[in-house]
């Protein structure tokens, strides 16, 4: 009897036999691990929130326009005030920022604020701040901790620049714009825009309604002050459809029927409670002008408003 016989590599057993190997014959020169972190060039941020009373942040700017410093004081109740000074001296980078932080401190002290934490994104000025770099320019240190001994309580830490946007923009602001002795900038309010400036636009209107002049007429027979002939013939014109009762006025239909005046405000308020109201039909414009008469109501563009006012209808 004849078999085929087929030979196929078996990988698995090679591998294991691998592993097999090194457990039973072990390297015993291996290096074992430290759990010790080396920390020691490393800076520690914490958390911004919460920890002072005071926050300070601060920054400095140098362009080819010259050279500027901000910073901003929040409070605890989220008020910010900010400083700003335009540098007029030749001066480094880390100058700037030791001046910005400084101008900080200085505001600080102004505010009586006896428990600050100063954040900065310049690593360098914080590092040279806590101790931990030495610095160039050894004229700042002396009046920068004179300054810091006037708290109670004060921390130096470092931040992102993203987190550091208004005082930079402080900055930037200071180190660009021409600045003399005599000018005067007061503090800046910025107000937060929560929509397009168009979407806040309304129409002014009279403090009189459109028939102001219809009504005096019938009441005293005088015409307005600036009318003019042609304005008389026109307002007597006028006059002969209308008529006064009490202190009310009426419009004379061609049917006899009559329409109280109304004026602008009633007139939409009248237009939203027949086109959307609970009995509404949302009916056209022409077709709600007709129904406002039919009530007894009248305006002198009363179907020009209709049309606009069912083409801002949402629900039409």
């Amino acid at each position: 009897m004849e078999y085929d016989i087929e030979y196929v590599p078996r990988t698995s057993v090679k591998e294991q036999a691998i592993a097999d190997h090194l457990a039973e014959f072990p390297i015993e020169d291996d290096t074992p691990i430290n759990s010790d972190f080396p920390d020691e060039g490393i800076l520690q941020v914490d958390s911004e929130e919460n920890k002072f009373a005071w926050r300070m942040y601060f920054d400095g700017a140098i362009n080819s326009t010259g050279s500027g410093i901000g910073a901003v004081l929040i409070s605890p109740d989220g008020r910010y005030y900010p400083v700003a000074a335009k540098v007029d001296f030749p001066c480094t980078n880390n100058v700037a920022e030791y001046e910005a932080c400084i101008i900080g401190l200085q505001a600080a002290i102004d505010f009586k604020v006896k428990e600050l934490e100063v954040f900065g994104d310049s690593m360098l000025t914080i590092f040279q701040t806590l101790g931990q770099r030495k610095t160039n320019d050894a004229k700042l240190v002396p009046y920068h901790e004179y300054l810091a001994e006037n708290f109670k309580k004060i921390s130096f830490t470092y931040t992102l620049r993203i987190k550091n946007q208004f005082a930079d923009a402080l900055a930037r602001l200071a180190s660009m714009v021409s600045i003399t002795k005599e000018n005067l900038i007061e503090p800046l309010e910025i107000k937060i825009a929560k929509g397009p400036a168009h979407c806040d636009a309304i129409e002014a209107t009279d403090e009189q309604p459109w028939y102001e002049d219809i009504k005096h007429f019938l009441q005293t027979g005088q015409y307005p002050t600036f009318a003019n002939r042609r304005d008389k013939k026109t307002l007597r014109r006028l006059v002969a459809h209308y008529f006064m009762s009490g202190e009310v006025l009426y419009r004379r239909s061609f049917d006899a029927t009559l329409l109280r005046c109304v004026d602008e405000i009633e007139a939409q308020r009248l237009m939203g409670e027949v086109h959307e109201g609970s009995c509404g039909p949302h009916m056209s414009g022409l077709m709600l002008a007709k129904k406002l008469m039919r009530l007894g109501y009248f305006w002198s563009t009363m179907e020009a408003d209709c049309a606009k006012h069912v083409l801002h209808c949402h629900l039409c």
